[in-house]
């Protein structure tokens, strides 16, 4: 008997197909993607090439698998960007310390320069003036025995100890190229590689110390005293005063023997100032105590003067005192008057201060000293020289470096002062807010350098590099 065909079978078998379909297209996708996800990857650190299979998405994933660490200046490169693919070649370059000098200003400079002389040359790359930078080399065994060295080819000028001399291999380390003119570096001693147009000069400056005595005066003091003995405003040196005298140990630091900084070690006292000892009169007093002494036409000005201005009619006999009595109408101006015998005891001056010295104006607060490494309120001049370098490094040359220019002159004029009154963005890369700029370096508000790394840093993460963020800006006045 044949199967009839009902609703509820044609239902099932419908089900069945959606099914089916469902699945193959799982599988189809699951297969696509094991395919397209698998991804074969070159992988460079430091020099160091291996090839990876990987299926992660990103940069950041193939480094966390092959378990690379990226400090915050080493710089990471891939030929697609951030977003990776296969046959991918990423490139990973740890970064070191040195410390450049820009406009005399001791700068650290975060560098992945396998050779001074190219270091020199990303400076170079984007030079726009005629600013000389040099690299200054400090802990010279650690640094540079290494394999770091100093040109790429080519002689090497040679200058230590005031003499001249040409080292013909500058391949060689420096600790080489020392060694081979019998230059021995003390603990302290400064090695520095700079560029003299052509000329790639290695150059030694020895450090010494020495100790030096100095004598430094104790200025005296004054001391003020009130006598009533003087008249009123009279000024009387009753002392001389007398400095006294210090003795500093001082310890000098010179550099090829001229004195660079000093610091004192010890103090002593040879002998403590004599203060000078003033006198001076009491204040004037507006009313003078009567004392007894007239003229003889003085008529009752010897009164005191808490007594009312009465007389009383007194004998001729002088030694006979007489009491005051009711004052007549009129006093007789024929007879002088007498003194009164018994005039009431005068009441003492009050004690006269003398006046207080002057407030002193509280001195102008010093300027923050200048860090020993760092691009300390740096010119615009200099914090383009330094950033022409560190561009460089990353390969922004010619029109990326010009775009880079424009961008940050339309931001701040390479002011690290500027700020945005409205939007609080500050610095030369106007970071917003300005405290993102804290994660290159404490000092974001002060250093220069430390701005234009974070800027630079910051630019490779969203844009790419300064064209992106330059045509960003011209579109949307911003970046």
């Amino acid at each position: 008997m044949a199967r009839r065909w009902t609703p509820r079978r044609f239902i099932v078998q419908r089900r069945v197909r959606v099914a089916l379909c469902a699945i193959l297209t799982v599988v189809a996708m699951t297969i696509t993607f094991g395919l397209t996800s698998h991804k074969s990857v070159s992988l460079s650190v430091n020099g160091q090439t291996r090839t990876i299979n990987t299926y992660a998405y990103s940069v950041d994933g193939l480094l966390k698998q092959a378990g690379v660490k990226v400090k915050t200046h080493d710089l990471v490169d891939s030929t697609s960007g951030g977003q990776l693919r296969n046959h991918d070649v990423v490139t990973v370059r740890s970064a070191y310390q040195t410390t450049i000098n820009i406009q005399g200003q001791q700068v650290a400079f975060w560098t992945t320069a396998t050779s001074v002389n190219q270091l020199l040359g990303f400076f170079e790359a984007n030079q726009r003036n005629a600013m000389k930078v040099t690299v200054d080399v400090k802990n010279v065994y650690n640094q540079l025995t290494g394999g770091l060295v100093i040109n790429q080819e080519g002689p090497v000028t040679v200058i230590a100890d005031g003499k001249s001399s040409v080292a013909p291999n500058g391949k060689l380390p420096a600790a080489s190229i020392l060694d081979s003119k019998g230059i021995v570096l003390g603990k302290e001693d400064r090695v520095s590689v700079e560029k003299d147009q052509d000329t790639t000069v290695l150059r030694v400056r020895r450090v010494t110390h020495g100790e030096t005595v100095r004598s430094t005066p104790l200025a005296f003091g004054i001391r003020t005293v009130i006598d009533p003995n003087l008249a009123p405003g009279q000024i009387e040196i009753r002392q001389q005063g007398v400095d006294g005298e210090k003795q500093e140990t001082i310890q000098v630091t010179y550099v090829d023997g001229e004195a660079e900084s000093e610091s004192v070690v010890k103090e002593e006292t040879v002998s403590m100032p004599i203060d000078q000892v003033v006198a001076i009169g009491p204040d004037k007093q507006e009313t003078k105590p009567d004392q007894g002494k007239t003229d003889d036409g003085d008529k009752g000005k010897n009164k005191d003067k808490n007594q009312e201005k009465n007389e009383s009619k007194q004998d001729s006999d002088q030694d006979k005192p007489t009491q005051p009595t009711t004052p007549p109408q009129t006093s007789r101006p024929t007879e002088p008057a007498q003194p009164t015998q018994n005039p009431q005891p005068a009441q003492p001056p009050e004690p006269v201060r003398p006046p207080a010295p002057p407030t002193p104006t509280p001195p102008t607060p010093p300027t923050p000293p200048t860090p020993s490494s760092g691009l300390w309120h740096a010119s615009p001049e200099a914090a383009m020289t330094y950033a022409a370098g560190a561009a460089a490094q990353r390969g922004w040359v010619g029109s990326q470096f010009d775009d880079l220019v424009k961008l940050w002159n339309r931001e701040s004029r390479w002011l690290w002062y500027a700020e945005n009154q409205y939007s609080g963005a500050y610095g030369i890369p106007q970071s917003l807010p300005g405290s993102k700029m804290a994660s290159a370096g404490a000092a974001w508000r002060d250093d220069a350098a430390i701005q234009i790394d974070w800027g630079l840093s910051y630019i490779a993460g969203r844009y790419g590099n300064p064209s992106g963020a330059w045509r960003h800006s011209e579109q949307t006045g911003w970046y």
